[in-house]
C-alpha cells in the first residue's frame, strides 16, 4: 500500500519532490538527500521522486509511515530491510487512559474529543465546557432530527480519532488544488505528481524507472476513482483524504487489500504463498539461518493466515490478516455513552440528556479539581 508523505520539500517542473519517511524501528537504505539508516555510503543519482512510499502502516501512527520500497521503485535502493515489518491495521484504542467511570471520565473525554481537544476542555469553566458541548452536539446530529443516535455518535468518534489525517490533508491541499476551486481533479493530481515525468520521459532512461512510473500512474488513478464516490473525477476534501489514507475508510478497504496483494504476490498468481509472505518481511541471506521470529511467522502463516489450509492466502484471507475486525472501539464507546446518558431508554440521546451528563463527555476545571481531590485522597 502507498501512504502519502504530507511534507513536500521542493518542486521541479510539475512534479513534487518528497523526502522519505520511516517509522520507528524500521531500517532501510534509501537515496542521497534522505536519511540512510544502516548504510555507510550513498551514490547520488539525478532523478525526480514519486510522493508515495510502499508501506505497512498502522492506523494510529500519527501522520508517519513505516516505509518500504520495492526493488523496482524509481529511486536507487541498496538493500532490502531485514527486520519484521507491519502491514496490519488494527482498530486503534481511543485513549491510553483506563476506562474507569467510577473514578475518572478521562477515557471518555479523549474518545469523544481527542486527546488534544480534551486537554483544552480541561482548562475551561463548566459553563464554557457545556456551551461548547452543545455546539458539538448540533454537529453530531447529522440528520438534524433533534436526536443523537449510536451510529451518529460512532461516526463522530471515528472522525475525531482521524483528525490528524484531515490536518495532514489540509497542509498539502493547495499543492494539488491548482485552480483553487476547492476540489482536486484527477488531472490536477496527475500534473502535480507526474507532470515532470510525463513532459520529460527522455530523462528516465533506466528501465526500472520507466517501469515504476508506468506502474504507479494507473495504480494511483485506480485508487483515485475508488475514492471518488460521485464519479465526477473531482475529489472533495473527504474523497481526497480517502485517496491518501485508504486504510482509514471502509469503502477503500478493497483497494488496501488489492494493493497489498500486488505488493507481495511476486509470481502474479493472485495469491500470497508462505514464501512470498516471509519474503515481504525478511531478506534471507544465502546459507544464513532464519531468525526465530521468522520461524514463528511461518507458523503464524500456517495456523492463522491460511484459513482454508490450501497453502496460500486469497483476498479474503489477506483482508482478515491486515484489517482485523476483532473489536470496534468506537462502536463500544458510542454504546457506552448512550447507555449512561439515555434517561428515557429510547436508545437515542437528546441534547438535554447529553448536557445533563456533560461531565462524562467533556472535562472542565471543576471536573479536574474533583478528580485531583479523589486521587489525592486515595494516595493518603
Amino acid at each position: 500500500m502507498f501512504v502519502y508523505n504530507p511534507n513536500p520539500s521542493r518542486k521541479k517542473g510539475g512534479l513534487l519532490f518528497f523526502p522519505l519517511v520511516f517509522g520507528s524501528g524500521h531500517t532501510e537504505a534509501t537515496v542521497c538527500g534522505a536519511s540512510v539508516p544502516d548504510i555507510s555510503s550513498c551514490t547520488k543519482k539525478k532523478q525526480p521522486t514519486n510522493p508515495w512510499e510502499e508501506t505497512r502502516t498502522n492506523s494510529q501512527v500519527q501522520g508517519t509511515s513505516r516505509g518500504r520500497r520495492d526493488e523496482k521503485d524509481a529511486r536507487t535502493v541498496f538493500s532490502k530491510p531485514t527486520f519484521k515489518k507491519e502491514r496490519v491495521h488494527p482498530d486503534p484504542e481511543l485513549s491510553k487512559e483506563p476506562h474507569e467511570d467510577n473514578q475518572s471520565y478521562q477515557y471518555d473525554h479523549e474518545a469523544f474529543l481527542g486527546k488534544e481537544e480534551a486537554t483544552t476542555f480541561d482548562q475551561l469553566t463548566p459553563e464554557e465546557s457545556k456551551e461548547r458541548l452543545g455546539k458539538i452536539v448540533d454537529r453530531i446530529d447529522s440528520d438534524k432530527d433533534g436526536y443523537v443516535s449510536t451510529d451518529e455518535l460512532k461516526s463522530w468518534i471515528k472522525r475525531v480519532q482521524k483528525r490528524y489525517i484531515y490536518e495532514n490533508v489540509a497542509k498539502v491541499w493547495s499543492d494539488y488544488d491548482l485552480n483553487k476551486d476547492n476540489k482536486i481533479s484527477w488531472d490536477e493530481y496527475k500534473q502535480a505528481t507526474y507532470g515532470y515525468y510525463l513532459a520529460n520521459p527522455e530523462e528516465f532512461e533506466d528501465a526500472n524507472e520507466q517501469f515504476s512510473f508506468k506502474k504507479m500512474l494507473p495504480r494511483d488513478e485506480r485508487r483515485f476513482k475508488a475514492a471518488d464516490l460521485d464519479g465526477d473525477l473531482d475529489a472533495s476534501r473527504e474523497e481526497f483524504t480517502a485517496f491518501l489514507h485508504p486504510e482509514e475508510f471502509e469503502h477503500m478497504k478493497d483497494i488496501v487489500v488489492l494493493e497489498t496483494l500486488e505488493d507481495i504476490d511476486k509470481n502474479d498468481d493472485g495469491f500470497v504463498d508462505e514464501d512470498e509472505y516471509i519474503a515481504d518481511m525478511f531478506a534471507h541471506e544465502e546459507g544464513g539461518p532464519e531468525p526465530d521470529w521468522v520461524k514463528t511467522e511461518r507458523e503464524q502463516f500456517s495456523d492463522f493466515r491460511d484459513l482454508n489450509k490450501d497453502g496460500k492466502m486469497d483476498k479474503d484471507e489477506i483482508r482478515h490478516w491486515i484489517l482485523p475486525q476483532d473489536y470496534d472501539h468506537a462502536q463500544a464507546e458510542a454504546r457506552h455513552l448512550v447507555y449512561e446518558s439515555d434517561k428515557d431508554k429510547d436508545q437515542m440521546l437528546t441534547k438535554e440528556e447529553i448536557l445533563e451528563n456533560w461531565n462524562m463527555f467533556v472535562g472542565s476545571q471543576a471536573t479536574n479539581y474533583g478528580e485531583d481531590l479523589t486521587k489525592n485522597h486515595d494516595e493518603l
